[in-house]
C-alpha cells in the first residue's frame, strides 16, 4: 500500500511532499536470490517506507555490472528514488572517491538533487580516524547538520546507530539506525534494513539528503563485496 500524497506545498520540490509530514522513513533492501546464491554483484533495490509499513518510495541503483564487479563497495553510482507513479522525484550520485583516512583530500561525497538536476544538498565525508563523521550540506555547501557514527560500525545481533546531529553538534536531533535484520538475512546476504529519523519541522529538502545519506553509509559500511 503506497502512502497517500499530502496535499501540496508551493514551496516544495515536486515529488518530496511525502516528506513533509512524516519524521521516520523505513529502507529496507531487498534480497537478490542470484546475488545470495552465487556472490555475483548485483544492482541495489530499495523500498522506502513510512512508520506505518506504507510505501513512499523506491529506489534502484544505475551502474554497469563491471563497476559492480571491479569496485565493490566503493563503487561510483546513480541512485534513481521513484514515487508511486515511477516518475524520479529523487536522484543520488556518488563519484569514485578514496575510502581511507590515508587520503583526506578525496573523500566520499554524495550529491542530491530533486527534481533530477536540481541540486538540493550534499553528504561529505569528514576526515576522522575512528568515528565516521559526514556534514549534511545545503545547495550551496553550507553545513547544516552533522552525522556520526560509533567506533565500531559492524553489529552483532543489534542496531548500528549514526547519530544526526546540529550543526555544531551539541544536540542530537536524528539517527540513521542499521537495524539487525535476523542471522540468517545477516550472514548469507547484503540485504540491509535502515530506519532514518528526523524533525518533523526539517526542511523537506534536508530530509531527503539524509535520506541519500543512509545509502552512502550503506555502501560504505555495510556492502559486502562478492557476498562475503
Amino acid at each position: 500500500q503506497w502512502m497517500n500524497v499530502p496535499v501540496g506545498n508551493p514551496h516544495c520540490p515536486p515529488g518530496l511532499e511525502y516528506l513533509t509530514a512524516i519524521d521516520q522513513l523505513l529502507v529496507h533492501q531487498k534480497v537478490e536470490l542470484l546475488e545470495a546464491f552465487t556472490g555475483f554483484e548485483t544492482s541495489n533495490k530499495y523500498s522506502i517506507k513510512n512508520s506505518m509499513g506504507q510505501k513512499v518510495y523506491f529506489a534502484a541503483e544505475d551502474t554497469d555490472c563491471c563497476t559492480r564487479s571491479c569496485c565493490g563497495p566503493l563503487r561510483p553510482f546513480d541512485m534513481k528514488i521513484l514515487d508511486n507513479t515511477k516518475r524520479e522525484v529523487i536522484h543520488l550520485y556518488r563519484p569514485l572517491r578514496c575510502n581511507s583516512c590515508c587520503f583526506p583530500c578525496c573523500l566520499q561525497q554524495l550529491e542530491v538533487t530533486a527534481p533530477p538536476g536540481n541540486i538540493i544538498g550534499y553528504v561529505s565525508q569528514e576526515w576522522s580516524i575512528c568515528v565516521p563523521k559526514f556534514r549534511v550540506e545545503d545547495a550551496s555547501g553550507e553545513s547544516v547538520l552533522r552525522i556520526e557514527g560509533p567506533v565500531c560500525a559492524f553489529g552483532v545481533c543489534g542496531d548500528v546507530e549514526f547519530q544526526v546531529l546540529s550543526r555544531d553538534g551539541s544536540v542530537q536531533v536524528g539517527k540513521i539506525t542499521k537495524q539487525w535484520s535476523g542471522l540468517i538475512r545477516e550472514a548469507y546476504t547484503d540485504s540491509d534494513h535502515f530506519g532514518v529519523t528526523f524533525p518533523l519541522d526539517l526542511d523537506v529538502k534536508m530530509k531527503a539528503v539524509l535520506l541519500g545519506a543512509c545509502f552512502l553509509i550503506d555502501f560504505m559500511f555495510f556492502e559486502k563485496s562478492g557476498n562475503k
